[in-house]
């Protein structure tokens, strides 16, 4: 049987979708305001069907910049990363344990 290692794909994954983002314009090494909203466009295409009002994504912006220095650099992005988690853990807290399927 094949053994899956879940936590260390799941690892793996966020590195590099912060990677692959944050190489696209500017610091190689940060996420722009365009690259951000690039990411969760892409990466979280579920949001795209909430009602989002104007100016969202600059609030997220501002929130996630908290050295303020206009850029998302990895710590930040990790730090909304795991508010997401938290979210997601309080709301699917009495379903059933199973992995999500990606359609």
């Amino acid at each position: 049987m094949e053994q899956y290692h879940t936590l260390e794909r799941a690892l793996g994954a966020l590195v590099c979708t912060f990677q692959r983002y944050c190489r696209k314009e500017g610091d190689r090494h940060t996420l722009s305001k365009g690259e951000l909203r690039e990411l969760l466009d892409n990466e979280l295409p579920s949001l795209q069907t909430l009602p989002i009002k104007d100016g969202a994504y600059e609030e997220l912006m501002a929130l996630l910049d908290t050295n303020k220095d206009g850029q998302v650099d990895f710590e930040e992005y990790i730090r909304f990363i795991a508010a997401a988690c938290t979210f997601f853990h309080e709301f699917f807290r009495d379903s059933p344990v199973a992995q999500p399927r990606v359609h």
